[in-house]
């Protein structure tokens, strides 16, 4: 495997750029759950991309922003510890959003680090073509980057090309995971976060931060049927409410979603049982976190 190239690069941005998109966009398949609502990933996902002349391993992190609970210092400290155990850095921003605090937060942070950093600008299918090129300007004024690429993470355009840049900064190196292997996330946590994709895209503005999903049943029935059941924490009576829905419909809407995802995953039928628990104000409870599988606090 002579000149065999493989690293690290972590996927960083602001809350709702694209990243979850952009990683499974790379892999070809879901690895990352996506919601049009901000803070969808919380922990660091590591995915793995195998080419025939490298292996790079994406580590998807939860949204840079500044936090108000401890789930939001968990997932800032996710983040930005990401950063030093890298080879390189996809800065990823949203071209039809200007320049604003978030994104001077996370250049901010960036200014500690030696690594190459390459400017990912997503969702350039949304907007003009001559609005591009002020957005480039504005950017290379605040940074010198390894590299800009401008990308749509939704369509495919010039995510090959992301890739051929990211190889350019890899050390040569073996191949650290099977050719066939996505991600190194626990079966059950991808399960989990399936349902909470599902969750957030069924609910209203006030719920989606306050879900945490544990699965407490994972077996084998003898028919050779999966049974799965998973408790949905939330922290308001109202939420719960909201949640079940009327004569349960909320829950039969998010597990018909969620089942045929989750049996694709794991290649065989799945009985969902879902339940809806409260648990006051887990997002400041250390134990919650760590109950959730938040385990760096």
């Amino acid at each position: 495997m002579g000149n065999y190239k493989s690293g690290f690069v972590a996927v960083i941005g602001r809350p709702n750029v694209g990243k979850s998109t952009l990683i499974n966009k790379i892999i070809g398949q879901k690895v990352a759950i996506t919601s049009d609502k901000p803070q969808t990933t919380r922990s660091r996902i590591q995915c793995i991309l195998t080419h025939d002349d490298a292996q790079i391993i994406f580590l998807d992190t939860p949204g840079i922003h500044k936090p108000k609970f401890k789930l939001g210092e968990y997932m800032l400290k996710a983040a930005e510890g990401t950063l030093k155990e890298v080879d390189a850095i996809f800065f990823v921003i949203d071209a039809t959003e200007k320049f604003g605090g978030g994104e001077k937060y996370i250049l901010e942070r960036l200014e500690a680090t030696t690594k190459p950093v390459i400017l990912v600008v997503n969702k350039v299918d949304l907007i003009d073509r001559e609005k591009l090129l002020p957005i480039l300007a504005e950017y290379s004024t605040r940074r010198d980057f390894a590299a800009v690429v401008p990308i749509s993470a939704a369509d495919g355009t010039n995510v090959e090309e992301l890739i051929e840049e990211a190889k350019k900064f890899l050390p040569e190196g073996v191949q650290y995971y099977p050719a066939d292997m996505v991600t190194d996330q626990p079966e059950r946590l991808i399960i989990a976060e399936l349902i909470r994709e599902k969750l957030l895209h069924a609910t209203q503005d006030e719920v989606p931060h306050s879900i945490a999903v544990d699965l407490e049943e994972f077996t084998t029935r003898d028919n050779g049927t999966i049974f799965i059941r998973a408790t949905i924490y939330v922290e308001r009576d109202s939420q719960k409410g909201i949640l079940i829905g009327k004569g349960g419909a909320m829950l039969k809407k998010v597990g018909a979603a969620a089942r045929p995802e989750i049996e694709m995953l794991i290649g065989t039928k799945v009985f969902l049982d879902l339940w809806v628990k409260v648990k006051r104000d887990w997002r400041n409870s250390l134990g919650a976190l760590q109950s959730f599988g938040l385990k760096d606090f």
